[in-house]
């Protein structure tokens, strides 16, 4: 009876495991994504900063480029940075709480197996391919 109760823990354990573990690495993607739009604003912003005031500056839309004063632009890249960076502290915080879940997980994860060697042994014995 305590077997099956072990099992069945342990399966739920390896489910919340394999789920947290999947909603970390989309968080991770997503931050990479984010860092390099965030990287990509403040490039075009420090390009435009060179530019002079009256220099025709065009805003790409799709194939199509329509002509923007330097200040629009200016004002949508920095908008695009801070939206990034405020995003990027977010999935941080999203981040740092899965990663503390995943280390609960793990810590329950090895007292089970502690607990019930004969489980450990039946999960060892078993040939992942």
């Amino acid at each position: 009876m305590a077997d099956e109760a072990n099992r069945t823990a342990f399966l739920e354990l390896q489910g919340r495991m394999i789920e947290t573990t999947s909603k970390f690495k989309q968080v991770q993607n997503q931050i990479r994504i984010k860092e390099g739009e965030k990287k990509r604003a403040f490039l075009t912003l420090e390009e435009l900063r060179q530019v002079p005031d009256d220099t025709n500056t065009y805003k790409s839309i799709g194939r199509t480029f329509v002509l923007e004063p330097k200040s629009v632009l200016m004002s949508e890249q920095e908008q695009k940075f801070k939206d990034s960076e405020t995003a990027i502290s977010s999935l941080q915080t999203s981040k740092e709480y899965l990663e503390k879940h995943m280390s609960e997980v793990e810590i329950n994860l090895r007292e089970l197996l502690q607990q019930d060697p004969a489980l450990a042994r039946q999960i060892m014995s078993m040939s992942v391919m």
